[in-house]
């Protein structure tokens, strides 16, 4: 992974508001692993990916509950 977003324990908007933030200076190809807490989390960064262009790649649970997803730069 390129880089790693920790937004445990953060609540709607501010997951999305901090991966913006750290994405934007990104380069394009770039693929960002975010380890979230919200339950929400997931389809708030689908559609931040629809609105962005970036590539929505993967969605899990690890057995400690924290939802871990990967987003591509393009």
């Amino acid at each position: 992974m390129d880089v790693v977003i920790d937004t445990r324990g953060l609540a709607c908007p501010l997951p999305v508001l901090k991966v913006r933030k750290a994405m934007r200076p990104l380069a394009p190809g770039t693929r960002a692993e975010i380890l979230a807490t919200d339950p929400g989390a997931e389809a708030d960064f689908k559609a931040y990916c629809d609105a962005s262009g970036y590539a929505f790649l993967s969605a899990a649970v690890l057995p400690d509950g924290v939802f871990r997803f990967v987003i591509q730069k393009f």
